[in-house]
């Protein structure tokens, strides 16, 4: 009974030593407190600390999604699930030996290792700390504390720093390199046996990812304060989810946000002084070489007049046991690996190759970038931080701060090509990539990336010549370019790198434009207006057809009956996608036939009204039948599906947990729907592939941070976590959860005892 009363005594007293006390002289420490949906917030001493507790914490949600994501970026996915199964990389699905190849022979650990040592310390403690903080979390664990669907799996392992780089690496490689890996991989000289796998040449505006931001000034917000609402679209399976944290770290650093797989602190959100989201911009961080080859031989390849050899590389892959090694040998340039798209004439011949050089390719200044954004106490400071690094791989960084300033910054990594030379450096079938990317003449060295004065690697694009607006009005990004972010203040043109200028834009780009408008014409916003705004669910698409395909629907004799029904359901839609909305399924299924329908607008856009260009539905004659046509097709492919025409939208489109389907609202980007998701037919209908997932809506009081999100698709991937479907549901009934930044608002919300880790 003493020794009971002793323990007692001492835990008691314990429990009121302060956790910096009570976890010093530790190398590695932390503080983890779950509030409501499982949020952890973390707290350490030092950078070592905060990679720790973050590890640890995404372990304990995530454990298998991000075993898999190291076992995939150290090249054994075959070994683990098989050569021919499929793998994410960045936003599409590419085969497991495709994959391992790229990552080994595209991923250059020696030089990762090298550029390691020259990061800030405070990054190296971060990284190190996740190591650990994953590792302890392992042990912790043990076997049978592994969840189900990866327990006993030899790719659930302990890891090193190793595994932390080629993690960062993959991350800044997502929209660009890893988009070709397959084309990279099963790159082989003529006459060889080239590998049979099918190879794609993606875009991003095909693939349909994005997000929308919104900067709001002093002039435009209720309290005069800056208001930032994110809606970034990413996928709602895979390592590019996002996971929810608060991190409370050394020298006053405390911000609240989301991360990716592996990523050791928050990269989107918000502190007590800034909020900030991102957006996938349209400029290019890469471009393409065309090569002339030696014709003695074409592994080499002429640079003014004179000969190179490409510098080949074998890499090994294991397979599964028992099965023997696969073995390949690439090929790289002074201008980067290359590669083949056969399917749009992308070849490697005895006359001429293609290669890719790309600006993120060792790019291991983001987390300091992002450390940076955290620490900001103002949008000039964030500027500041993403001018300075250029770490900022492939997103646009949109900005408010609590003194009413607005910050749009289509700054990144991307390649210093200006107009004049990617038109001197063009090649006679340059414009057959130009949708895209710039290709360049690889046989003359003045063709490289040019260098200029203060950037921190040569051939980068200063700041200076990329894209930043500071406003006390508003400014806003979805996934165009940095031409208009507010159609009041058009920028001036830029290098085509940067993307497209004055030309059409978006759906969605001109429903956020028109939608914005609107907003702020019924009086200045605050957090209720927001919440409005980001899921109103209307889709501009339905707004600028449907008055013409009723016109269409009256005047037509002797329609054929799949359009009929189609009239009928059409007529009897709200325009919107709630998840009550009936008819919804039909307009999505018919949109995407008729968008790709020519002629289909009677008003051509005009560069001088890009909200409201083009505009019109041609219904006359031939083009009149032929939408009537697609809407019949459409009919028809619900009638197959089994979902009936007038199907409430939530009937539709859900997520099941379990035997429980979870409706899901929103829809498709390209019917110009701000809410976007992107979903995928299943048995049970449609589910979201990617779209809407951390939505957040950020403004600033006397105090702090005034904060309402939610994440779509919740923290955990383990399906027996009570988080694995709790936001779901929430976001399903468009409940808004203002996040616990103060120590009050924490304590308050606590639903377990604080954590205390430390070795």
């Amino acid at each position: 009974m003493k020794r009971i009363s002793a323990l007692a005594a001492a835990a008691a007293v314990l429990a009121t030593v302060p956790a910096s006390e009570a976890l010093a002289g530790k190398r590695y420490a932390a503080t983890i407190t779950r509030t409501t949906y499982g949020i952890p917030h973390i707290e350490a001493r030092d950078w070592r600390g905060v990679g720790y507790g973050v590890a640890y914490a995404y372990a304990e949600d995530n454990l298998c999604l991000l075993a898999e994501e190291f076992a995939t970026v150290a090249g054994e996915r075959s070994r683990f699930w098989g050569p021919e199964a499929k793998a994410v990389l960045g936003f599409e699905e590419v085969d497991n030996l495709s994959s391992d190849v790229f990552f080994r022979a595209v991923l250059d650990l020696p030089a990762l290792r090298e550029g390691a040592k020259a990061l800030p310390p405070r990054v190296q403690d971060l990284l190190a700390g996740y190591v650990a903080g994953y590792n302890r979390f392992l042990r912790d664990a043990g076997a049978d504390g592994i969840p189900a669907e990866c327990r006993g799996k030899p790719w659930v392992r302990a890891i090193t720093a190793d595994d932390m780089l080629r993690l960062n690496e993959k991350q800044m490689l997502l929209a660009s390199s890893l988009n070709l890996a397959a084309a990279i991989a099963n790159a082989a000289p003529p006459g060889s046996l080239a590998p049979k796998v099918a190879i794609a040449l993606p875009d991003a505006r095909e693939l349909g990812i994005g997000s929308n931001g919104w900067a709001f000034g002093s002039e435009a917000t209720a309290n005069g304060r800056g208001m930032v609402i994110g809606n970034p679209h990413f996928p709602w399976k895979g390592p590019a989810r996002f996971w929810q944290m608060h991190v409370k770290g050394p020298g006053g650093y405390e911000v609240m946000g989301v991360g990716l797989a592996g990523t050791p602190m928050p990269t989107l959100g918000f502190n007590k002084d800034v909020a900030w989201t991102h957006t996938v911009t349209e400029a290019r961080h890469f471009t393409l070489y065309q090569l002339a080859l030696d014709p003695a031989d074409p592994t080499r390849y002429m640079v003014d007049g004179k000969s190179e050899a490409m510098t080949p590389q074998t890499v090994t892959v294991p397979m599964p046991e028992g099965e023997a090694p696969v073995t390949r040998t690439l090929y790289s340039t002074r201008w980067g690996p290359v590669f083949v798209v056969p399917a749009r004439g992308i070849t490697w011949s005895a006359q001429s190759a293609f290669a890719l050089k790309d600006a993120n390719r060792g790019n291991q200044r983001g987390i300091e970038t992002w450390l940076r954004i955290g620490e900001a106490r103002n949008v000039g400071e964030v500027e500041a931080a993403v001018s300075e690094t250029l770490g900022i791989p492939w997103v646009n960084t949109i900005a408010a701060d609590r003194y009413g300033d607005a910050l749009h910054a289509d700054v990144t990594a991307v390649p210093n090509v200006s107009a004049e030379k990617a038109k001197a450096c063009a090649t006679p079938i340059a414009g057959l990539f130009a949708e895209f990317a710039i290709l360049l003449d690889g046989s003359k060295a003045s063709c490289d990336w040019d260098a200029a004065p203060g950037t921190p690697v040569p051939g980068l694009m200063p700041a200076r010549d990329q894209a930043a607006t500071t406003v006390r009005s508003w400014l806003t990004n979805s996934n165009d370019s940095y031409w208009i972010s507010n159609p009041a203040i058009p920028h001036p043109q830029l290098s085509p790198i940067l993307g497209r200028y004055a030309t059409a834009r978006s759906l969605r780009t001109r429903s956020n434009f028109i939608e914005t408008a609107a907003l702020l014409a019924g009086g200045k916003i605050d957090h209720a207006r927001a919440q409005a705004h980001a899921f109103a669910n209307k889709s501009l698409a339905a707004d600028m057809t449907l008055d013409e395909i009723k016109v269409l629907c009256l005047t037509t004799q002797n329609l054929v009956a799949a359009a009929e029904r189609g009239c009928v359901a059409l007529t009897q839609w709200d325009r919107r996608f709630e998840t009550s909305s009936r008819g919804a399924a039909l307009f999505r299924a018919f949109w995407f036939k008729a968008a790709r329908l020519p002629g289909l607008w009677q008003v051509p856009f005009d560069p001088a009204d890009p909200v409201n260009t083009p505009r019109a539905l041609a219904i006359d004659g031939a083009k009149g039948e032929k939408l009537l046509a697609a809407l019949a097709e459409a009919v028809v492919e619900l009638d197959k599906a089994a979902i009936p025409l007038d199907a409430p939208w939530g009937k539709v489109q859900h997520v099941m947990a379990g035997n429980e389907a979870i409706p899901i609202h929103g829809g498709p980007g390209t019917l110009g729907i701000l809410n976007m998701q992107e979903s995928v037919p299943t048995p049970n209908g449609l589910t979201p592939r990617h779209g809407t997932s951390y939505i957040q809506i950020v403004g600033f009081d006397d105090q702090g941070p005034v904060a309402d999100a939610i994440l779509s698709y919740s923290q955990s991937t383990n399906p027996a976590s009570p988080h694995a479907h709790d936001q779901t549901r929430a976001y399903a009934a468009k409940q808004w959860h203002r996040l616990p930044f103060s120590a009050k608002a924490i304590a308050a919300e606590t639903i377990a005892a604080p954590r205390r880790i430390a070795e």
